[in-house]
């Protein structure tokens, strides 16, 4: 019996039921990923119990020599595989990583412009909601209403009437390739500083399957659990001249002791990252998107902007009538979860629901994808989501499909092992 087993079997069982969730069923959350053993080692190991507050060389604390050595891999291969010029690794989280650049270049009340949350965007880009949309005065560009696509040319005209000081690009839940060089082409013209936030397509830029924003924008941002993954956290990546603001404004502005365990993990995770086999994987992650992109469609679903060039699907519910009524993100996201398909509900272009409820559907391939699956597990998929949604619009106390796909997911999970060492 394992030291937690006997010590706390509470939480113990607890995670062997995640655990046994993990295994049994498939995860389609964009945002989530299945790391590798060495990952978890390494957050998982004694780093964990030291202090290492300040930068390598520059610490606050005596016994750092070895977390020196291990933030400078993680620092170096996150330039190397970015083509980065400077890296900050020690922001917990994105969300972290993108106040501590505005920290570093705004005032409170300045101007920024993002992209709205309910149209693809993140809380951390300005929402009301966020901290970030308390200090300072934000103003949200959104997609065309036909095309439901980024317009660069109405963003233009939108950051010449605002003049912000800083222009947000990068989304949680936009399904299109972004153009950069344009944001960072409408940022000069007004005098803005570009930041992308890149969290969600990290491991698709490092794997070659999206245009980078590393030397296009001033400043990138990135979490290290989605695509790219890695232990759940944040970096930042920018030029030299902007290096010294950004590391004071994680520490000691944002942050304090930074989690060594964790920038160990970023470490490894990177060091994957550079590998050939990444590249394969990132290629599939959009294979895999795509194949299960044009089932939906065929099975009569409708898609926001009509597909996907990315990891991410978004479906609009809207079309799903029962009872007079469309069928909610909210409900979809627990009939499938009955099902042991695991997606998330989310706003849409145009969303008339609370984001507690929604009108849409988020759904991604990078978990399934680490665990081996291909475009004909993903077409299959793709008819299970169609089935289960179709039949609860006719009758919402059905569960004939959510009962017989329950069973072929879990004959399917099993087909493709999770950690089967680790019991």
């Amino acid at each position: 019996m394992s030291d937690l087993a006997n010590y706390d079997p509470d939480i113990y069982n607890l995670i062997e039921k995640e655990r046994l969730r993990q295994v049994n069923g498939l995860e389609l959350i964009a945002s989530e990923n299945v790391v590798s053993k060495s990952v978890l080692e390494a957050v998982g190991s004694i780093l964990t119990n030291k202090y290492a507050e300040g930068y390598p060389g520059k610490r606050y604390y005596g016994g750092c020599e070895f977390h020196d050595q291990i933030e400078d891999l993680a620092r170096n291969r996150l330039c190397e595989l970015f083509g980065a010029e400077h890296a900050n690794v020690q922001a917990v989280s994105g969300s972290q990583a993108n106040q501590a650049v505005y920290f570093a270049f705004m005032q409170n009340g300045d101007k920024m412009m993002s992209q709205d949350l309910a149209q693809g965007g993140h809380l951390s880009h300005g929402s009301p909601v966020n901290i970030t949309g308390k200090w300072y005065s934000v103003s949200h560009y959104g997609v065309d209403k036909e095309t439901e696509t980024l317009d660069y040319a109405q963003i233009a005209e939108q950051a010449r009437k605002e003049k912000p000081k800083m222009i947000v690009c990068g989304a949680s839940a936009y399904p299109r390739t972004i153009d950069f060089k344009a944001f960072k082409e409408i940022a000069d013209e007004v005098g803005a500083y570009c930041m992308a936030d890149v969290a969600h397509i990290a491991g698709l830029i490092a794997g070659g399957q999206h245009p980078t924003s590393v030397g296009v924008t001033d400043i990138t941002t990135t979490t290290t659990h989605k695509t790219l993954r890695g232990p759940r956290g944040g970096a930042i990546m920018c030029g030299s001249e902007n290096a010294v603001a950004i590391d004071k404004s994680v520490f000691p502005g944002m942050q304090g002791g930074p989690l060594m365990h964790v920038i160990a993990g970023k470490a490894v995770c990177f060091r994957e990252a550079l590998t050939p086999d990444f590249k394969e994987y990132a290629k599939q992650i959009v294979k895999n998107s795509q194949a299960m992109a044009e089932v939906l469609i065929s099975e009569g679903l409708d898609l926001v902007s009509g597909g996907t060039d990315n990891h991410l699907i978004l479906l609009d519910l809207t079309n799903l009538a029962t009872n007079g009524s469309h069928l909610t993100g909210l409900e979809a996201e627990n009939f499938l979860g009955e099902a042991g398909i695991t997606v998330n509900k989310n706003t849409i272009p145009r969303e008339k629901l609370s984001p507690f409820v929604t009108s849409g559907l988020r759904i991604g391939t990078p978990a399934v994808t680490s665990r081996g699956m291909k475009e004909e597990e993903m077409k299959q998929i793709g008819h299970w989501i169609a089935a289960v949604l179709k039949d609860v619009c006719k009758d919402k106390g059905s569960k004939k499909a959510i009962t017989e796909v329950r069973a072929e997911v879990e004959a399917l999970a099993s087909g493709f092992t999770l950690y089967p060492e680790v019991r």
